[in-house]
């Protein structure tokens, strides 16, 4: 066993990464204990979910106990799913917008409403460009000489961390969230939005397992860090599309009470005609 990344000691971005990240979660779960002694309450499991991610984004840019050698794709791969795909599905989870909205007074909630609704915003969480960042970060990442740059601990390195946890969680948050988002789209556009990201990830993962993308990577590395892609990619995805199922709510036709009532109605207007 050796110590995967941060063997030569834990860089300042990650000591940022860690010390913002527990200051966020200490943070959610202050707001989250005041809210759960109201009436309406807040739920346990988006608190336990908001802080797994948390959790997930430490362990991920800390040094921990890995198979592989310091500088393996394997490793730098796990690292990318962690921070890109199943930390922002956990943050997102927690709904920390909706507890924001809950906490603050009424007025900055309107600002934080009339916020969300200007265009920009509106464009940048639209689900579509948020597959956009998504799939062109992974392209850029792994078909592009900029995973040789992004592996050294520099600022592109740090950089890219930070791309791959924003686009991951806009992904997420527009794909399933819980929280507000304006002019959200129904729901089996997003299950085609990410019907499309999962072959996108499928397709990359097949040219860096058949050694078409990636560089000069020795075979057993770059099939491995393939295939973690590949098998990582479909799990998130399909926490993804579970969170979307368990919130549908389609919309019903009338009830046969309704359409009970409506028909007695009709004949007793029918009625009144005749006579």
């Amino acid at each position: 066993m050796t110590l995967a990344h941060g063997a030569h000691g834990t860089s300042s971005g990650a000591l940022v990464l860690v010390t913002a990240s527990a200051v966020v979660g200490a943070g959610y779960a202050v707001l989250a204990w005041r809210r759960r002694r109201e009436p309406r309450g807040w739920g346990a499991w988006r608190t336990i979910s908001f802080l797994a991610g948390i959790a997930l984004l430490v362990l991920a840019v800390l040094p921990f106990m890995s198979p592989w050698p310091v500088g393996d794709l394997r490793g730098h791969m796990l690292q990318h799913l962690i921070i890109g795909m199943l930390a922002p599905i956990g943050l997102v989870l927690g709904a920390p917008l909706t507890l924001i909205l809950r906490t603050v007074p009424r007025r900055w909630g309107r600002r934080i409403g009339r916020l969300l609704h200007t265009r920009p915003v509106r464009v940048l969480v639209h689900p579509v460009t948020a597959l956009m960042l998504t799939v062109g970060g992974m392209v850029a990442l792994y078909c592009t000489p900029l995973h040789q740059v992004a592996t050294d601990g520099s600022v592109v390195h740090h950089l890219t961390h930070a791309h791959l946890l924003t686009a991951g969680y806009l992904f997420a948050w527009t794909i399933a969230g819980p929280d507000p988002a304006p002019r959200r789209p129904s729901v089996p556009t997003r299950l085609v939005v990410l019907g499309v990201a999962i072959l996108a990830h499928a397709v990359v993962s097949q040219l860096l397992y058949a050694g078409l993308v990636g560089g000069p990577i020795p075979a057993p590395e770059r099939r491995g860090a393939a295939e973690l892609m590949y098998y990582g990619g479909d799990i998130a995805e399909i926490m993804l599309a579970l969170a979307i199922l368990t919130t549908w709510r389609p919309r019903r036709g009338p009830t046969a009470r309704v359409r009970a009532a409506a028909a007695s109605d009709g004949r007793n207007v029918g009625s009144v005609v005749r006579q």
